[in-house]
């Protein structure tokens, strides 16, 4: 598929978003962002990418952008992302990711937009009762942010029944790592994913690493994830554009996950070997809502999308973000 269609990325300057961005520009599709800068890096857009700062709620800088670029498609990354914040914050969240989340549609749809790709989450889940969590699991959401993301997946189902678009939910499980050739990476200061803690720790900028919980129904006792690194996660992204234009009246939901989890203890010892440099660890008790394990079945990516995942390796995924955490240095010196 020739990628002519111009794709706006809500979020492009974040984690997540910024990755999205340059599997896109990577491809060859022409691409804008938008992004309010309140997570996001402005250096995290590349040059020639065109960059407009502002909220996604914003009706009149959605049309003027929708009309500049010629927007075709909309990759929503937007959102707030931190589970303890949202139970304290509960109305921040559904502002943040479901009230926006509902202008944005409202102004794709008065657009004539027709394709629109949503950045879900494993958390609609709640603490699923078998893992690995299919699709069909039961959607049981345990805090405002899973909730206020099921909302929106909701209301695109709603909107796609009665207007003419179309979308793809992808509900993420624990995305890690960088790009491979360090152009971005995660850069959140006080970020709480591990495999970014334990990079951190490694390299002096932590003392150490709390692990939350040694009871877990789990070989070792801690809990079980499933890591994704954010350059496949970011090419399923193309891959699910790729299905939507392909097949107009088709939405979809899937997980995006490799199918296999690693302990908390297992990635501590994963950044042990790449650094050869042991990481201290403080054993604390368990955190209310952490389920044992979470591990995607991803049997209908797969099926869906011609995916072939390219950095499914947990030492892979750690080197990757050792050497952004590198260069984020450099970055912040400069």
């Amino acid at each position: 598929m020739i990628p002519t269609l111009p794709v706006l990325v809500t979020g492009g300057a974040g984690y997540i978003g910024s990755h999205a961005v340059l599997a896109l520009t990577d491809a060859g599709w022409p691409v804008a962002v938008i992004d309010n800068l309140t997570t996001g890096f402005r250096w995290a857009v590349p040059d020639g990418v065109a960059f407009y700062q502002g909220d996604i709620e914003d009706a009149d800088l959605l049309a003027r952008i929708f009309a500049e670029q010629k927007i075709g498609a909309i990759m929503h990354f937007a959102g707030s992302i931190i589970v303890p914040e949202s139970v304290e914050n509960p109305l921040k969240y559904y502002h943040n990711n479901t009230a926006k989340s509902r202008a944005l549609i409202a102004a794709a749809v008065k657009a004539g937009v027709p394709h629109f790709i949503f950045s879900s989450t494993a958390a609609t889940y709640g603490i699923p009762r078998v893992s690995p969590v299919t699709e069909d699991s039961e959607k049981a959401p345990i805090n405002p942010y899973g909730m206020s993301k099921l909302m929106t997946e909701t209301m695109l189902a709603d909107i796609a029944a009665a207007h003419p678009i179309n979308y793809c939910a992808l509900r993420y499980f624990n995305v890690a790592g960088a790009d491979p050739r360090a152009r971005s990476g995660q850069s959140t200061a006080g970020a709480t994913h591990l495999i970014k803690v334990a990079v951190e720790a490694a390299l002096g900028k932590r003392g150490h690493v709390e692990v939350f919980g040694t009871d877990y129904a789990t070989p070792d006792g801690t809990g079980v994830r499933d890591y994704i690194h954010v350059a496949d996660l970011a090419n399923a992204h193309v891959l699910a554009l790729q299905a939507l234009m392909a097949d107009p009246g088709r939405s979809l939901t899937m997980n995006a996950g490799y199918g296999r989890g690693f302990s908390v203890l297992e990635v501590l010892d994963a950044v042990d070997r790449v650094t050869n440099n042991p990481i201290l660890r403080k054993l604390s008790p368990r955190r209310a809502g952490d389920p044992d394990a979470l591990i995607s079945d991803n049997r209908r990516i797969k099926a869906t999308l011609p995916w072939q995942p390219q950095y499914a390796d947990l030492d892979t995924i750690v080197t990757h973000a050792l050497a952004w955490e590198r260069r984020l240095s450099e970055i912040r010196d400069t």
